[in-house]
């Protein structure tokens, strides 16, 4: 059964309802465990290694919405919902929304300031969530 606060983001127009395809998320899940060892690549840029931390956590956040059978094309309710789909509390997923505010300062002003204490701690929290929805998709 799946929690009613997400079918209430349903109702008004935040998620959409679409059934289950475990391919897709299995294949979403490995593509965050790609970026996560790609973020930990010492040959990368420090905005690099932010940015493949930050696509693994969208893409391990949007399994865990996928396997409850929802979609939503907004990153920043992607996150929100794992208060719903892996049981985070808002100090965990808040985290991962403020790398997306980092995200959306550098995609759409040009300006990414991150410090390599926020990689480890971005990674940290990404692997984290990776290993929780891993364990919820049974993969």
């Amino acid at each position: 059964m799946n929690p009613p606060e997400l079918d209430n983001l349903v109702r008004v127009g935040q998620l959409k309802a679409e059934s289950r395809n475990d391919s897709e998320v299995r294949r979403m899940l490995a593509m965050a465990r790609t970026r996560l060892a790609d973020s930990g690549h010492p040959g990368l840029s420090a905005e690099g290694r932010f940015t493949s931390a930050y696509n693994a956590a969208h893409a391990a956040a949007l399994a865990a919405l996928r396997w409850h059978g929802y979609r939503s094309e907004n990153r920043f309710v992607v996150f929100q919902c794992l208060a719903h789909t892996v049981g985070w509390p808002a100090q965990r997923w808040r985290i991962l929304d403020s790398a997306h505010r980092k995200r959306n300062l550098a995609e759409y002003e040009g300006f990414l300031e991150v410090e390599e204490s926020q990689i480890e701690e971005l990674r940290a929290v990404v692997g984290d969530l990776v290993r929780e929805v891993s364990g919820l998709v049974g993969s």
